[in-house]
């Protein structure tokens, strides 16, 4: 292991601990005598991923967690969400125990747990995974998220006030509604 510091090639565990997929080590370089932190990932077999080309490419977790935290940019997750997602969409790519995997199956599997998690992360998401061809197609998936096709999560706002949406029921949808109390004069 290569010292951060001096580059040095020699240390020595300090401390080892196991955080269940993953293993944290505390190392102290025996030639500056700097402490660095190391975390071990078991690897157990390679996946390629079958591209919409037909190309295939190793399965690489950076890349997948580059484009879920794009997504998840500005966004109020709790600390640790995106690492649980990118962890259980890992986990379930190797316990499926296939050597190939597709990008749509991967795709799928992201979209599933945005939804879930964070539906401005899942729109962002999925603008960009299914290639939305134009905004009616966009409109369609808010919508979706807004007529309670999917749940909002626990800790996500709503995009809209409960009365607002009560009110808006049975509205046609080019009607405009006006906020009450706002620029308006009381008579």
């Amino acid at each position: 292991m290569r010292c951060p510091y001096c580059s040095g090639q020699e240390s020595r565990v300090i401390d080892s601990r196991d955080l269940g997929e993953v293993v944290r080590r505390r190392r102290k370089c025996l030639a500056c005598g700097g402490r660095f932190t190391t975390y071990e990932r078991i690897q157990t077999h390679s996946i390629f991923v079958i591209k919409k080309d037909g190309r295939r490419e190793e399965f690489n977790r950076d890349k997948l967690s580059s484009g879920i935290r794009k997504a998840c940019e500005k966004r109020p997750l709790p600390t640790g969400a995106i690492d649980k997602l990118l962890d259980s969409i890992e986990a379930e790519l190797y316990t499926a125990g296939k050597a190939e995997v597709t990008s749509s199956l991967i795709g799928d599997l992201v979209i599933g747990r945005l939804r879930k998690l964070d539906h401005i992360a899942y729109i962002r998401f999925a603008s960009v995974y299914r290639e939305f061809a134009d905004i009616g197609t966009l409109k369609q998936a808010v919508d979706n998220l807004a007529t309670g096709e999917a749940v909002a999560p626990a800790n996500q706002l709503p995009l809209l006030p409960s009365k607002a949406v009560n009110s808006l029921k049975g509205v046609r949808r080019e009607a405009s509604f006006t906020w009450e109390g706002v620029g308006a004069k009381n008579d």
